[in-house]
């Protein structure tokens, strides 16, 4: 069964690419003081009481390594004015700050201003799953405004169209 799923990775990835979903950026501080981050719309809720989150990072990931190791992360809810740098974090570009607005929080994460929510965490648990690990984070502090989310839908992004507002 396996080899037969492993031969339709392909319609795995679009059937997954057809799914809409938000976007995130998820930052964290690597073991030299300098801020990681990458772009995932793999995150999720898991839980009210206590409030957990989770995301999912690639095997390949340059960031990978600095997520296992802070125990702490800050999760971006992008705007739907924010594609550029929605598109800058999804990229292998090893400087993924330069010329991005941002600074520190409290916490010692980076946070990106102008997003429709951040939430922090500290990393509750960490799960190996297949060419991926998952984060589980329990929030401790979160921030929301009232913008317009950013959509992922077949390897684009955009706003909510207007008919679901009709």
């Amino acid at each position: 069964m396996q080899t037969h799923v492993n031969k339709n990775v392909d319609t795995f990835k679009a059937i997954m690419g057809s799914y809409p979903t938000g976007v995130t950026i998820i930052t964290t501080e690597d073991a030299e003081g300098n801020p990681a981050g990458l772009t995932a719309n793999s995150f999720v809720s898991v839980s009210i009481d206590p409030l957990l989150v989770l995301f999912c990072v690639d095997a390949k990931a340059g960031s990978l390594h600095a997520f296992k190791k802070a125990g702490r992360f800050a999760v971006h809810i992008l705007a739907v004015d924010q594609n550029e740098v929605c598109w800058r974090f999804a990229s292998r570009e090893p400087n993924k700050f330069d010329d991005v607005e941002w600074s520190w929080s409290k916490r010692r994460l980076p946070v990106l201003p102008e997003s429709l929510g951040l939430m922090e965490c500290k990393t509750a648990q960490v799960v190996e799953a297949g060419d991926h690990t998952i984060f589980i984070g329990e929030v401790v502090h979160i921030e929301k405004t009232d913008k317009e989310p950013l959509l992922y839908f077949r390897r684009k992004v955009g706003s909510i169209p207007d008919s679901w507002f009709a």
